[in-house]
C-alpha cells in the first residue's frame, strides 16, 4: 500500500512539474499534449513503473492508466492558490 501510494504521489509531482514549471516554457512544445496532466501522466506513470516495480507491458499500461487518473484528477484538485474550489451559479 505504502509503494502504490509513493508511485502515485512521484508521478503526480512529476507530472505537475513537466506540465506546469515555469522552468520548462522554453522547451516545452506548443502542442496540447505537453500542456495535458492526463497525457503527460500517462508516460510519467509508465516510466517510474518501469524504475520501481516492472518492465512486464501489462503493468507499464496498468500503471500508466492509474498515473493518468491520479495525475489529472490531483491537479486538476489543487494549484498554486492551494485546493480549487469553484462555485456555481444557476
Amino acid at each position: 500500500m505504502v509503494e502504490l501510494l509513493s508511485f502515485i504521489l512521484v508521478c503526480y509531482g512529476l507530472t505537475q512539474i513537466l506540465v506546469f514549471a515555469d522552468v520548462f516554457n522554453s522547451i516545452r512544445p506548443k502542442y496540447h499534449f505537453f500542456h495535458c496532466p492526463m497525457c503527460i501522466g500517462f508516460w510519467v506513470g509508465v516510466v517510474v513503473c518501469y524504475f520501481m516495480f516492472s518492465n512486464d507491458s501489462i503493468d507499464l499500461v496498468l500503471h500508466g492508466g492509474l498515473s493518468s487518473g491520479t495525475s489529472y484528477a490531483l491537479c486538476m484538485l489543487f494549484g498554486d492558490q492551494g485546493i480549487n474550489v469553484r462555485t456555481y451559479k444557476n
